[in-house]
């Protein structure tokens, strides 16, 4: 026979969200520390950094267009992301863009930096996120931002 104490367990649900267990969670990453999720605070304030670099050459070199600002934001990302694993902000505030399910340390390579900086450059696919706070230029690439 159940106990209450079983019942009230499962009525009011475990801590550990459907699909993660306590040391990983669902997309295989460690829960916590280094390899995890980056939180989405950090990802913003690095793409923030990453956008200002962008605009500091922009103004620099090219009388600050706009046009010329995404190009070299988008350069930059693909460059950095794939020879390197991060960029400029993601370096300064502990993060790095890995492949997902590849083992470590895994350089993300030409083609999925590729698709993740032009579909960042888009923006639309950068701010739709999925259930694992992944946006679809993470998705399409095959690629998640991970603390270091």
């Amino acid at each position: 026979m159940a106990s209450r104490g079983d019942l009230g367990s499962w009525l009011t649900g475990g801590s550990v969200p459907p699909g993660e267990t306590g040391d990983r969670d669902r997309l295989g990453l460690p829960a916590s520390g280094s390899g995890s999720r980056a939180p989405l605070g950090r990802r913003v304030v690095a793409l923030c950094l990453d956008w200002a670099v962008a605009e500091a050459i922009s103004y620099g070199f090219f009388d600050r267009d706009p046009m010329v600002t995404l190009a070299i934001f988008g350069l930059m990302n693909v460059l950095l992301v794939s020879s390197v694993g991060s960029t400029i902000g993601h370096r300064l505030l502990g993060l790095r863009v890995r492949r997902l399910g590849a083992p470590e340390p895994q350089i993300v390579g030409f083609g999925r930096g590729a698709v993740r900086a032009v579909l960042l450059c888009l923006v639309i696919p950068a701010v739709v996120w999925d259930a694992d706070g992944r946006g679809m230029h993470d998705r399409a690439a095959g690629t998640v931002i991970v603390r270091r």
